[in-house]
């Protein structure tokens, strides 16, 4: 396969892109930097911004498949920022496809097109979008993941995937704010503390979608379907962080709020943050409030059924191997 990973540099793309060239196939990275990881292993990376079409376009010529995984992620920001990266620039993905006899397309999407701030409890991929939404990233991503599924068709087959709170070694994200927020005692338990919520593991999120990329063919059965991508059984959220962080030595969680509470304090704190006109995230916001307190977790059913998708890395085994990341000397 020669493959095209855009967003390769960032923790999925790159895991991706590794996975693939671990295999033997040939890949480049399209990505706003170099990464001389990827470069010293044999990867080739093409610098370029996924808002530029004509730059897109040359980086998809002479693909067999291209992984679509840039995105604008976060949960607060302007909209027009959101939507020229994940809207526009997905456009410019499946046109830079088009244009040059691209035959697979695997987009990154999310669970929060679905997520409307009720629980979702083993829900599967006949789940509506949601109606409402309360970040841009979820809004532009549902816009964006609609266009990948409409495109599909004889010349290109297109596949979306849903991989939940991705974490591991190499995340720069996710638990390192985890980890800095519980350092600082700014961590606070939302809610009962009883909800389950479904997390991916790095090498599992990669696998799903080096599989759906071998299995999507014109017509075939994953061919313009979304899926839904965890470790196919959730985590009780605030023992599992709890956990994590006492494997960490890092302070104890000794606060809680309710979600109401939480609720808001966030609703509250976006109407002054953009009456301020502040660009940084406020400290809490009405969907944080809901991924913390909330259960979500989804049914991995399909993903099994039609590429053979099954977590290989259980979630124990990912935490030693995040711990163990954590405990060596060059790590942060």
């Amino acid at each position: 396969m020669n493959a095209l990973v855009i967003g390769g540099g960032g923790f999925l793309g790159s895991r991706i892109a590794q996975m693939l060239h671990e295999r033997g196939d040939r890949v480049t990275v399209f990505g706003r930097r170099r990464y001389p990881h990827l470069e010293a292993v044999g990867i080739a990376c093409l610098q370029g911004d996924v808002r530029d079409a004509d730059a897109v376009g040359r980086a998809c010529a002479e693909r067999d498949a291209v992984f679509h995984v840039a995105a604008k992620v976060g949960v607060w920001g302007k909209r027009r920022a959101y939507q020229e990266v994940n809207v526009t620039g997905t456009q410019n993905v499946i046109e830079g496809c088009r244009a040059h006899g691209v035959h697979k397309l695997i987009y990154t999407s999310t669970p929060s097109v679905v997520g409307g701030g009720e629980d979702l409890c083993g829900v599967d991929e006949s789940q509506p979008y949601a109606s409402r939404y309360l970040t841009a990233y979820a809004q532009t991503k549902a816009e964006a993941e609609r266009l990948v599924l409409a495109a599909n068709g004889p010349s290109l087959a297109t596949v979306a995937l849903r991989p939940h709170l991705i974490w591991g070694p190499g995340d720069r994200e996710l638990i390192p704010r985890l980890l800095d927020r519980a350092r600082r005692g700014r961590l606070l338990q939302v809610g009962g503390g009883s909800n389950l919520v479904d997390i991916t593991y790095i090498d599992n999120a990669s696998d799903a979608h080096v599989q759906a990329g071998d299995a999507l063919a014109p017509g075939g059965r994953c061919a313009g379907r979304a899926y839904f991508i965890s470790q196919g059984e959730p985590v009780l959220l605030w023992p599992w962080i709890r956990d994590l962080l006492d494997r960490l030595g890092v302070p104890p969680i000794r606060r809680s709020v309710s979600f109401r509470t939480a609720y808001l304090v966030g609703a509250g704190l976006e109407t002054l943050f953009r009456a301020l006109g502040r660009s940084s995230e406020p400290p809490m916001t009405r969907f944080v409030a809901i991924q913390l307190a909330k259960s979500h977790y989804f049914c991995i059913h399909a993903a099994r059924r039609d590429f053979g998708y099954d977590p290989r890395v259980s979630t124990q085994e990912g935490v030693q191997r995040l711990v163990e990341w954590y405990e060596q000397p060059a790590s942060p």
